[in-house]
């Protein structure tokens, strides 16, 4: 195999390696976030019902001054009840006094009823503030524990980092800049095997041309179809020996004893 397609070869596997803890690093650190996410959501949340209850205050103070008022009204109207002197005064009279008294207990019943929503709404503020504080002393084991996940992740992940620039160091200019420019597209998908004839970047079937020329290894070769490296799987030598020349088949299982030793 060419040796410039063998680095490249290990190059994407130690990138994709570097890439494979980006998600270990998001479950590590989930468990953190989704505690400063119900704090945040719960401080939100109090914030809230703090402003609901200021609303509801209003609307009580508003009930009281009506109050007030029908309370003066009534004091008044009491008063005049001397000056009646007819049945038609005196109905008029009372059906005045009647719906004054209505109001009166539509007030009183309207103010109990939003005092009862303040109690209900004061005892979830309550409840918030408490889930808070317990939220926060978990927060500061939750953050040692993180620190320290992190860190071993940090600390394999440097691993497979220095493997890479090494081995990065070694590649000609030219060749690593070639993949470079393809791996910004591709991913994780610039150096794909080839299998069943098959580019395992776009899973197209390529041409018995380009497919001899991967076989040959003897250049680097991309995919017709997506511009993938290709190269030729052990796996393939095995399954479908047929395909490959028995001189080429017998030097890639070489090369793979060789590695393996």
């Amino acid at each position: 195999m060419n040796k410039h397609l063998k680095q490249l070869i290990d190059l994407s596997k130690l990138d994709k390696a570097v890439d494979d803890f980006l998600p270990e690093e998001n479950r590590i650190n989930s468990a953190l976030n989704a505690l400063f996410d119900e704090q945040k959501k719960a401080a939100e949340a109090t914030e809230e019902l703090e402003l609901q209850i200021s609303e509801n205050r209003l609307k009580i103070a508003k009930n009281e001054t009506q109050l007030a008022e029908l309370s003066t009204k009534l004091g008044t109207h009491g008063k005049r009840s001397a000056d009646i002197k007819t049945e038609k005064e005196m109905k008029a009279y009372s059906l005045e006094e009647d719906i004054a008294r209505e109001q009166i207990g539509y007030h009183n019943d309207e103010i109990a009823r939003l005092q009862k929503i303040e109690d209900a709404k004061k005892e979830e503020i309550a409840a918030k503030k408490a889930r808070i504080e317990e939220i926060e002393s978990q927060v500061g084991d939750a953050k040692q524990a993180n620190t320290d996940a992190l860190a071993e992740l940090d600390q394999r992940r440097s691993t497979y980092i220095a493997q890479k620039d090494e081995l990065s160091a070694e590649i000609p200019p030219k060749i690593l800049n070639f993949y470079l420019k393809i791996r910004r597209w591709a991913g994780n998908r610039a150096v794909v095997p080839v299998k069943r004839q098959a580019c395992y970047g776009c899973f197209m079937k390529i041409g018995d041309k380009i497919y001899g020329d991967v076989i040959s290894s003897s250049e680097i070769v991309t995919c017709p179809n997506c511009g993938c490296i290709l190269y030729i799987d052990e796996n393939e030598i095995a399954q479908n020996p047929a395909q490959i020349p028995a001189q080429k088949t017998a030097e890639i299982i070489q090369e793979g004893t060789d590695e393996a030793a």
